[in-house]
């Protein structure tokens, strides 16, 4: 598949589907394994993160602060560690499920505009842990409708990390309405 950091910006646009709900991704941040303070993988494989080590393709979820299910796509090949955090999304179906577990929810853009809400939304759990997301039979899974990622895609610092902040391996799909927060330079490498 790839580096983090090179799969991250490809994986704007596509499809991400769980059961019957579907939404677009407009926002991933890359986390590069071993030689990334910020990443998991970071000082190797453990129990909650060894999906991280797994084949590319493979779903990697995992508890924020205790409570929030976040989903990755793990990007290396097996041993590595590398994986793309799914930070946003488009609701495009099933937005009857995602509205029914996201209660108090005012604005559409609001339903998976961060990486836990995204789970919410789509009914991703820990349990999904694992998922092979290329296999067209998987609950949870990565397709295309045909719409290419976006060719200058807004590039940022991180979110919500406290090492390696200067990296630029959040990538967002200019001018959306759904991401977790506005693009804040534009788009491109600047």
């Amino acid at each position: 598949m790839g580096g983090a950091q090179e799969v991250a910006p490809l994986l704007l646009n596509k499809l991400l589907v769980a059961g019957e709900r579907v939404g677009r991704i407009v926002e991933t941040e890359a986390y590069a394994g071993a030689e990334d303070p910020a990443s998991h993988a970071h000082r190797g494989p453990t129990a909650r993160n060894s999906s991280m080590f797994a084949t590319a393709g493979t779903l990697y979820t995992y508890l924020s602060y205790g409570i929030h299910t976040c989903a990755n796509v793990v990007t290396g090949p097996e041993g590595v560690g590398g994986a793309v955090l799914l930070r946003a999304l488009e609701p495009i179906l099933g937005l009857e499920s995602m509205w029914s577990d996201r209660p108090g929810v005012v604005r559409e853009r609001d339903l998976a505009n961060g990486p836990g809400k995204l789970c919410r939304a789509m009914g991703i759990a820990l349990a999904d842990d694992g998922t092979d997301l290329c296999d067209p039979h998987s609950r949870v899974r990565i397709c295309t409708d045909g719409t290419p990622p976006p060719g200058d895609p807004a590039r940022t610092p991180r979110i919500g990390i406290s090492r390696a902040t200067s990296r630029r391996w959040r990538f967002v799909v200019p001018g959306t309405a759904h991401a977790s927060r506005p693009e804040r330079s534009g788009g491109g490498n600047r």
